[in-house]
């Protein structure tokens, strides 16, 4: 009998997963401007040739790195991706590529209601920006709290 390769095993240690590219970039500034631009990153860490940037709300990182000999030479990586959380949001995603001063590559759709772009970043970089349906295996959302009730103040006696 085969083993279900669908099911997760538990790991040896147990992390949040893939945070974290490291890019050689020539410019690290501008590398930054483009990802701030498209996804909203925001510096958390930077040197004169090192940007750490992080999405806001994940655990997601992006580093940029003065590299300008490496820069968009992706030896065995073909590309990195960003999934949406709305499908409705690609055709923001586009305009946000172009205006960033990307370029779009392909687009389409995996499957109906699974839209993709393959797009480019200022050092030729290419980056995927999808959305898919949840996964089995995908966290769960924390399911919010209601708003806690003011307590009304009463004097002491």
């Amino acid at each position: 009998m085969q083993p279900d390769s669908t099911v997760a095993r538990a790991p040896a240690v147990k992390t949040r997963g893939l945070t974290h590219v490291a890019l050689a970039v020539r410019d690290p500034q501008r590398s930054l401007e483009f990802y701030r631009t498209v996804l909203g990153v925001v510096p958390v860490y930077q040197q004169d040739d090192f940007v750490q940037a992080q999405t806001p709300g994940s655990w997601d990182v992006l580093v940029f790195e003065r590299k300008p000999e490496a820069a968009g030479k992706v030896g065995g990586i073909a590309h990195f991706g960003f999934r949406l959380q709305r499908a409705a949001d690609i055709d923001r995603a586009k305009a946000a590529v172009i205006a960033a001063g990307g370029s779009i590559r392909d687009s389409g759709s995996f499957v109906p209601g699974e839209p993709y772009l393959f797009c480019t970043d200022p050092d030729g970089y290419e980056v995927e920006i999808w959305f898919e349906h949840p996964t089995r295996i995908d966290p769960k959302r924390p399911r919010s709290k209601p708003a806690a009730t003011p307590r009304k103040k009463t004097k002491r006696r």
